[in-house]
This record gives structure tokens, C-alpha cells and sequence, in this order.
């Protein structure tokens, strides 16, 4: 199975934002105009019961209390509405404001043909040979629910246009840090064995030789040959080899001893048993070498690093311990990401390609176990066995 590198995948990140806001946008764009249709439907049916009432308060015929009537009248504050008689004569207005209003005939008669347009009109019998005619538009709360959607979508929009330029900024920051942590770490990986061959070439020229010298140059150069092979598997599918993960570790624990320093001790407890993983040998160690150099870093050249393997029910778990300045509780979660250090001449890549190694190359899993400070921290490593 291809690899696909955390920028590719971040391709679906914004594609997936992108249609996230288009479904909201579009739900509540239905259910906006459900909503609007009912509030319409019901100020149909409240401008009936209106035209009904002003009716009864209208005819003289009609005797008795009318109460109610004139509170269903008195109740419509908010939906416009113009009654005309047969002749198209206007009777009476509702919610109509023609205060400083020069010419309110051709206002009102503006109103009626707006309202004409929007609903239907409702038919007030007044006699058997008379009707009036009631025409209304729309209520202030069905306006501005009808401009709702548009005023969410617009938020919408511009919350993804931010969250985009944000994200997009964060990327291109986080690129740049990666591409400057690897040029530097490819730099600190060449610089030993090749300040090492120079040594030699000195000793060549000036005729001086020690015995093993052919086979320390050897090591330089194998040394430069498991870099140049780190780095070219970066961004493609490593080969994967059934190996025995005691053998594996202590090969790499052996190689950091001899470039510790005086005051770092390292134990290792291999386990009774061999364990056996699917993993490149040479990305692999180098995740030891990173660990095992963060530790060195945070005991500050002084204290005892403890390295253990074990295995069960299908997993192998190895566990790093060190008695440096350990971990604040705040960081945990951050620094396994590219470009974060708390060292100052740091660049924050090596515990990120950790991470990519064991995690999309090897399937496992790298965490902190546990972080006391100025005690102990436990960098954990969990892989499948075969």
C-alpha cells in the first residue's frame, strides 16, 4: 500500500471543510424556506380571521359584543394589509406607516399593487351583491427570516475563507520547518564520519597511519552509506524485513554508547526470548539514535538512560527511560510534531521523524509513557511481532 505523506492527506482535510460548509449552507437553506412557508401559511390564515373580524366591526347589521373581533383587529401588529372595496377604492390600511408621507394615495396605491403580486387576496362579503377585498404582503418577521439563510451562509463563507488562509498558512509554516530541520539534520548525520575521513586524509598526508585505520574508515564510510539510505527512504514505502528486535536494539545502543560521553551510562535489558518485527533495520535505529540523543539533550550530558523490550499477546513494547528534565504536562501532545524543540540550537525534526517512522512505515505506535520531572521519563514504542 502507497504511503501518503501528512501534506497529501491534508488535500481531503480541505476538500472535506469545503463540503461541510456546503451541506450547512444548504440544509439551512431548506430549512429556512420550510419555515418561511409555514409562518407564510399561517399569516394566510391570520389575515382570514382579521378580514372576518373588520368585517363584523364594519356592518351595522351585526349587534352585540364585539370584543373579540375588535381584539383580533387590534392583535395584527405586524403584517401589512390594504382592504378595497368592488370598485378598488381603498377602505381602510393595517401597518402602514404614512406619517410624512407626501402623496399617500400613490403610496398606498404602490403598497396594493406590491401586495397584489405577493398573495393571493382574501374575499370579504360584505352583501350578496358586495365584496371587499383584502390584499397584505409580508410581516417583518417573514422578511427578515427570508434573508436569514444569506446572512448564515456569509458567515459561513467567511468562517471558511479565514479557517482556509489559516490552515493554509499553518501548512506552508509547518513545510518550512521540515524542509529546514532536514537540511539541518542531514548536515549534523554527514558531519561525523565525514570530519572522521578528513582526520584520516590528514593522517594519510603526513605519512602516519595507526593499524586499524583501514577498518575505522570502513565504518565511516558503511556510516555514510546507512545515512544516504535514511534519507532516500524519507516520502517512500521502506522494504520491511522480519528481523530480531534484541539483535536490532542492541546494535543501535551499542553504536550511541561509544558516542554518549562519560556522564551518560546505558543499560539495556533484552528480553529472555527473541522477538521478532517487521522493520527496516537502518530507519529504525536511527528512531533509536533520536531518542536516545533527546535524552542525552535533557539529562544534559549527565544522568542514566534505561532501554527495555518485551512482548505480549502480539506486541512488542520497548521503552526508553531517561532521569533528564523530563516532559511539561502541556508539551506531551506537542512534541512529536515538526518544528517543535524546547532545546536552543534545536529544530525540532528529530522526534517528528520518529514518529513518521514507527507510526506510516512500521504501523506501531511512539508516546510518552509517562514524564516525572528531574525523575524519570519513558518514550514508548509499540510494534505488531511475527
Amino acid at each position: 500500500m502507497a504511503i501518503k505523506s501528512i501534506y497529501e492527506s491534508r488535500k481531503y482535510i480541505k476538500a472535506t471543510l469545503l463540503m461541510l460548509a456546503v451541506a450547512i449552507g444548504l440544509f439551512t437553506l431548506y430549512l429556512s424556506n420550510r419555515l418561511v412557508e409555514k409562518i407564510a401559511n399561517e399569516e394566510k390564515k391570520k389575515m382570514e380571521i382579521w378580514a372576518e373580524a373588520e368585517n363584523q366591526l364594519t356592518d351595522p347589521n351585526i349587534e352585540g359584543d364585539l370584543g373579540f373581533q375588535l381584539r383580533v383587529v387590534q392583535g395584527n401588529t405586524t403584517i401589512p394589509a390594504i382592504l378595497v372595496d368592488d370598485h378598488g377604492e381603498i377602505k381602510a390600511t393595517v401597518n402602514i406607516d404614512t406619517i410624512g408621507v407626501k402623496k399617500a394615495d400613490q403610496f398606498l396605491r404602490k403598497r396594493l399593487v406590491e401586495f397584489q403580486s405577493e398573495n393571493e387576496r382574501i374575499v370579504v362579503p360584505v352583501d350578496e351583491d358586495t365584496n371587499y377585498y383584502v390584499y397584505y404582503g409580508q410581516s417583518s418577521v417573514l422578511i427578515q427570516l427570508k434573508y436569514y439563510p444569506y446572512v448564515v451562509l456569509a458567515i459561513v463563507a467567511l468562517f471558511m475563507l479565514v479557517s482556509y488562509a489559516a490552515f493554509s498558512s499553518s501548512t506552508r509554516a509547518e513545510q518550512n520547518k521540515v524542509w529546514v530541520g532536514l537540511a539541518k539534520e542531514t548536515a549534523h548525520q554527514l558531519g561525523t564520519p565525514i570530519s572522521s575521513l578528513m582526520g584520516w586524509v590528514d593522517c594519510l598526508e603526513m605519512g602516519v597511519m595507526p593499524e586499524n585505520a583501514g577498518d575505522e574508515m570502513k565504518k565511516d564510510i558503511h556510516r555514510l552509506e546507512i545515512i544516504t539510505e535514511r534519507f532516500s527512504k524519507i516520502g517512500s514505502e521502506p522494504v520491511l524485513d522480519k528481523l530480531e528486535m534484541n539483535a536490532v536494539l542492541s546494535t543501535a545502543i551499542n553504536y550511541m554508547e561509544t558516542r554518549s560521553g562519560k556522564g551518560v551510562s546505558i543499560h539495556y535489558r533484552p528480553s529472555n526470548d527473541p522477538i521478532y518485527c517487521m522493520v527496516n533495520v537502518n530507519l529504525f535505529q536511527w528512531v533509536v539514535e533520536n531518542l536516545i540523543k533527546n535524552s542525552i539533550d535533557a539529562m544534559e550530558g549527565k544522568g542514566f538512560i534505561y532501554c527495555a523490550i518485551r512482548s505480549l499477546k502480539g506486541r512488542v513494547y520497548i521503552d526508553f527511560t531517561d532521569n533528564g528534565k523530563g516532559i511539561p504536562r502541556n508539551q506531551i501532545k506537542s512534541i512529536f510534531k515538526p518544528g517543535f524543540t524546547t532545546k536552543k540550537r534545536g529544530w525540532g525534526l528529530g522526534l517528528s521523524l520518529a514518529k513518521r517512522i514507527i507510526q506510516e512505515y512500521h504501523g506501531g505506535e511512539i508516546m510518552v509513557k509517562e514524564s516525572i520531572p528531574f525523575e524519570k521519563t519513558t518514550i514508548r514504542i509499540v510494534l505488531k511481532t511475527v
